[in-house]
């Protein structure tokens, strides 16, 4: 028997312009050479100022049909595209794709000729009828994943429905007995032909087979003796085999791995796994790197599974849309439970429904054989502005959930609902459960408000199953002994995720917490923090190169790998005669030497130690937990070391350079406080008004109605750091302009009060 199905390799050696204003009709001898994966915002998507360049693009390629494996039909595979694409072979138009995170295919049977010309126009411009358009990462435009050609017979399984694989898994698991649907997908099916059913264990054995006449596509197996997939601890995979056969020929033949599990979300108990309580505890994660935008390599996505899989989690939330086949392959080979989600974000766009529609199709038909996946994400923040959802927002949201479960009997759905989102409005009750991005104790409130607020949640609806969605704050090679809100220090960042961690992690009822973020990303749009263009909020540098001590911190908590680790490596300087160190460890007791003397032994429950250190010249730091070791060193100064304070790059004013009066405000104060006066309410909406805050749409429009809600996100920025915010993503201010206004703000005494975070 013969398999007929052929790949041709595309990756390699396109043309590449920013500047064509037409489809070339022949190859170009002026672009760039570029291979796959490529994107043309890997340097200016990163660097800050809001300014990548978002337009069209064009690659072209030549190629022989000679070249191509013989066949009868031939589909271009593309396998992400961002954010809209047309296909143009030999000059003729063939397709048009709108949705930058899927995989999908062209026909390019009846164009072909034995000399070739393929040209993609990527495009990334704004346009409000495809998401996403505003939010909080970079849109990367271009061919950023592989491009390849699919030769398949005649008959073949499909291979132009959504994307798709041409077949579906679907498992039942009872008590009694274990069954296993297969269903494909038949293109060109011919009289006469057979369909062979094969399931194969992770040793390669097959285990259940049958054959039937290709006038019936699906089979239900029985499986005896299942052997589960259950999350980390035992992520075992069966393969599913399809073979088409026409009298003793193999036509062609399709496979995909698939997981026999069962799962189910309590709102008491939280996520139950084959039946046992198994607390989903993990992170978000964006594809993207430092120099590397979006166009990861394969070893790219095996070095972040690998980080994750160190630090213990089990779960992970793909953040914002669709990520590569290859990594959801991962998850399933190491054992993470998923949350997959369209780009459905920030902001609610009228004209951009049926893009929200086709993007699930693709997201679930494409997915839907990954045991890791156990919900599918309609939404991100899309309440963003505040006020009341729309009924066009309610409406998408009820189509989306019925698609959702239309498409897939065996998922659940959710929304990622942000913190100013009320939680009575009609939004929170359309999926099957709901997480919510809180960030108290970064962005407003301090990190007490976390717990209490999803207690008073679970209190009100006892029947919702509540979860987190996201929640973390930013750390960069910044550091103080003094961590405080909003410094962006690692020592304020490691503070932040042990209170969160004892907090989160303790109760039971939470279906699940993922960190935001496990890595740095792009998002070329900010403006703080010290390095434009990034979100710092990962617990790993945007590089991989460096794992923050919040790492540690969860690794203690979720890792069964024995570890003790010594916080604060990067701060060796410190100015005070007896300094606090901290360290992690999954192990019950710590020893810490310092300069080869014991200063005694810690025990803690809750994995994190502190000790106190003498600081005099230099010291030597060795913690022991059992066999476990970790060194690391402290040095006595005079003085401050002003390398590891935060200087915002590019700013018009630092905070340093702000005059500040005793008893009044500056712009140094906090955000939160300045708006406790009615003077400092009207200074900061005049302010945003200048700066054109007010005429926008999505996160960042400021009216007095909606003031309030978006102080709960951002009440803890001082306005110095929230003016350079917005500075990156509008018209700015000048120092003038900023000296004056401080100037008014010093004769505004500190009174008043502001209402609280905590609103319902």
């Amino acid at each position: 028997m013969n398999e007929l199905r052929d790949i041709y390799d595309l990756n390699t050696k396109w043309a590449f312009t920013k500047d064509a204003t037409a489809v070339p009709q022949t190859m170009p001898q002026s672009w760039y050479w570029v291979n796959l994966p490529h994107t043309w915002n890997a340097i200016d998507g990163q660097d800050g100022g809001n300014d990548y360049y978002r337009g069209k693009c064009y690659y072209a390629k030549e190629f022989q049909k000679s070249e191509l494996p013989q066949n009868a039909i031939y589909y271009l595979e593309i396998n992400g595209a961002n954010s809209s694409a047309e296909v143009f072979l030999n000059g003729k138009e063939l397709a048009r794709h709108d949705g930058g995170y899927s995989i999908w295919r062209v026909n390019i049977t009846e164009a072909l000729k034995e000399d070739n010309l393929l040209v993609i126009a990527v495009d990334n411009s704004a346009n409000d009828s495809i998401y996403p358009q505003n939010a909080d990462f970079t849109f990367y435009g271009g061919l950023y994943r592989e491009v390849k050609i699919i030769a398949v017979p005649e008959s073949h399984f499909t291979l132009d429905y959504y994307g798709g694989p041409g077949i579906k898994v679907t498992t039942n698991l009872t008590e009694a007995l274990t069954e296993v649907e297969i269903e494909v997908y038949l293109t060109n099916r011919r009289e006469g032909q057979t369909l062979c059913f094969a399931v194969y264990n992770q040793e390669h054995e097959i285990v259940v087979e049958g054959c039937q006449s290709a006038d019936k596509t699906n089979m239900t197996l029985k499986l005896e003796k299942p052997h589960l997939w259950h999350g980390r601890k035992d992520p075992y995979l069966y393969t599913a085999e399809v073979t088409l056969i026409m009298g003793d020929v193999c036509v062609d033949k399709v496979k995909t791995r698939f997981g026999l599990r069962t799962f189910f979300i309590d709102a008491g108990k939280g996520f139950i796994l084959n039946g046992e309580s198994y607390p989903l505890r993990g992170v978000s994660r964006h594809q993207d790197r430092w120099g590397h935008g979006n166009a990861l390599l394969v070893e790219h996505h095996k070095e972040d599974m690998e980080l994750i899989s160190e630090m213990g989690a089990n779960t992970i939330r793909l953040a914002h849309y669709q990520h590569d086949q290859y990594f959801y392959d991962l998850c399933d080979e190491y054992g993470m439970v998923v949350w997959a989600e369209i780009p459905y974000i920030s902001s609610h766009m009228p004209n951009a429904r049926e893009n929200t529609i086709s993007q699930m199709k693709e997201l679930i038909i494409q997915n839907y054989n990954h045991p890791s996946i156990v919900v599918w994400g309609l939404s991100n923040e899309i309440t963003m502005t505040g006020g009341k959802s729309s009924e066009d927002l309610l409406e998408n949201h009820r189509v989306l959930n019925d698609l959702a479960h239309e498409l897939d009997k065996t998922r659940l759905t959710t929304i990622a609902a942000v913190t100013m989102c009320d939680i009575h409005d009609p939004y929170i009750q359309i999926p099957d459960v709901v997480s919510y991005n809180h960030y108290f104790g970064w962005y407003g409130g301090d990190t007490s408000m976390n717990g209490p607020w999803f207690d008073r949640f679970h209190m009100e609806f006892p029947q919702i199953p509540i979860g987190v969605s996201e929640y973390g704050c930013e750390a960069l090679n910044w550091h103080t002994s003094d961590p405080q809100q909003g410094d962006y220090t690692e020592e304020y960042q490691a503070y932040y995720h042990e209170e969160l961690i004892k907090q989160l992690f303790t109760r039971p009822y939470l279906w699940a917490t993922h960190v935001w973020n496990m890595f740095d990303f792009g998002a070329d749009a900010r403006n703080e923090g010290g390095e434009n263009g990034q979100n710092h909020k990962g617990l790993v540098t945007f590089d991989r190169k460096y794992k923050k001590d919040s790492f540690y911190a969860y690794k203690a908590w979720l890792s069964d790998e024995p570890f003790v680790h010594i916080c604060g490596k990067r701060y060796i300087d410190r100015v005070e005669d007896e300094t606090r160190v901290t360290v992690y460890s999954n192990l019950p007791e710590v020893e810490l030497f310092v300069n080869g003397q014991s200063l005694g032994k810690q025990r803690s429950n809750c994995h994190f130690f502190y000790f106190r250190v003498p600081n005099k010249g230099e010291t030597v730091l060795k913690a022991v937990a059992e066999d476990c070791i970790d060194e690391s060193m402290i040095r006595k100064v005079a003085v401050f070391n002003e390398e590891y304070r935060l200087k915002e790059k590019g700013a018009i004013l630092n905070w340093f350079d702000i005059t500040q009066k005793e008893g009044y405000l500056s712009l140094n104060d906090k955000m939160s406080d300045i708006l406790k006066t009615k003077e400092g309410e009207t200074l900061f909406l005049e302010l945003m008004k200048n700066m054109g805050k007010d005429k926008q749409e999505g996160a960042f429009a400021m009216t007095a109605e909606n003031i309030g809600p978006m102080m709960q996100m951002m009440g803890s920025f001082t306005l110095i750091r929230l003016i350079n915010t917005f500075g990156a993503v509008g018209p700015a201010v000048n120092k003038e302009q900023l000296l004056e206004l401080n100037a008014r703000l010093n004769q505004i005494r500190k009174n008043g009060t502001f209402g609280e975070v905590l609103v319902f």
